[in-house]
């Protein structure tokens, strides 16, 4: 065994031996000083199991920031799939408070495709109200979008699991963690958590802040965000004190009430096991979500120049359509990124359920640090030749 193979551990089946080596190189160069972790399905079997780096083992929980996303938009799906909500029924038919300020008019559909223009609040959110989803929605109701709902997208970075999330009160009387836990986390035993009981605490790894080199140093300087702009509304940046994006994690409040915009802990086992429930069967049990639900979903809503961001993306209802990001991807891969770097998806036509997550936030990782491109071509080429 080579030195770099040495620094990982855990288990491939064999025909993902290749895996393996990709994810030796990974821990070796970028994950190296915060740890990794690496899990992948295959027809609902758990094909890749490793770890490695400093920091980190397989059964580590590791704050995995907006992959929550993809939790929250899996039970909005489900409730769709049930006929409880209406894509195209108005958010403000549910709950009419949010009426207020011009977006009476604004969709289910408009709002999981990030096209409200209720990116943040006037004055920005209290680390309370950012742990807080309720209170996030309050703030929220009243609030004047940032542009025309409809009009364009944006990501809408740490409010739209307090915007659905009311949504799916109103509609069911149940919280999304509520819905999570019954009909996704507890059924197929997830090691992925919309409110980390206490008694995982022991589990919990704190995030760590990124280690630029001096040439990315030298970017992030050159490059701030202005402090009236639509990005620093969208990530709390105008707010006294600021957003503290490796603090939130960190945070024992956020991980217990685990505001569905980032809150969510796990393992990268535990989330790709809930994406292997949407990838095909698992468990003996028929996939989460039907064929003409999971087309829906993965259908791009959104795509061109991110409002927020800058940066050219696409949305799905919720979740990430990944092929546009992954071509080796069917066209109804699905699932989201998380914050440090960290990606997990469902692909049904490959039966794959993919998850990578990292401790130390990588350099501009938020969508997917680019280590994911070499560790998702590497499984899906050993997937491929297993048929």
């Amino acid at each position: 065994m080579s030195d770099v193979q040495g620094r990982v551990h855990g288990t491939v089946e064999p025909g993902f031996e290749s895996v393996r080596e990709e994810f030796a190189t990974v821990a070796a160069r970028e994950a190296r000083d915060g740890g990794a972790q690496l899990a992948v399905h295959h027809h609902g079997r758990l094909v890749v199991d490793l770890w490695g780096g400093d920091g980190v083992d397989g059964d580590s929980l590791l704050g995995l920031y907006s992959s929550s996303k993809g939790a929250m938009a899996l039970v909005a799906a489900l409730l769709v799939q049930d006929g409880v909500l209406d894509l195209d029924r108005e958010v403000a038919s549910w709950w009419p408070e949010f009426a207020a300020e011009g977006k009476e008019r604004l969709t289910l559909r408009q709002l999981l495709s990030h096209r409200s223009g209720v990116i943040g609040a006037d004055g920005g959110l209290s680390p309370e109200e950012l742990a807080d989803d309720r209170a996030i929605a309050a703030r929220l109701a009243g609030q004047r979008p940032f542009w025309e709902p409809d009009t364009g997208h944006g990501y809408h970075g740490l409010v739209i699991g307090a915007l659905v999330g009311e949504v799916v009160l109103r509609a069911t009387g149940r919280t999304i963690r509520d819905l999570y836990e019954e009909r996704v986390r507890a059924p197929y035993a997830l090691d992925y958590y919309l409110g980390l009981p206490e008694e995982l605490e022991p589990r919990f790894r704190p995030a760590l802040p990124m280690l630029p080199t001096p040439a990315e140093q030298e970017f992030l300087t050159e490059n701030p965000f202005a402090p009236d702009s639509l990005a620093a509304i969208a990530f709390n940046l105008h707010a006294d004190p600021p957003f503290d994006m490796v603090g939130y994690a960190n945070s024992r409040a956020v991980r217990a009430q685990a505001p569905v915009s980032g809150g969510g802990i796990g393992t990268a086992r535990g989330l790709s096991r809930m994406y292997a429930a949407i990838a095909g069967e698992l468990d003996g049990r028929a996939p989460l979500l039907r064929p003409d639900i999971l087309a829906e979903v993965s259908r791009v809503h959104s795509a061109g120049t991110d409002l927020v961001t800058g940066s050219d993306n696409a949305f799905g209802l919720g979740f990430v359509p990944l092929a546009t990001r992954y071509p080796e991807l069917g066209p109804t891969a699905v699932g989201h990124s998380g914050a440090p770097g960290s990606q997990a998806f469902a692909d049904r036509s490959t039966g794959l359920a993919y998850s990578y997550a990292r401790r130390r936030f990588a350099f501009l990782g938020g969508p997917g640090a680019p280590e994911n491109g070499r560790l998702i071509a590497a499984v899906v080429a050993a997937a491929g030749k297993l048929g």
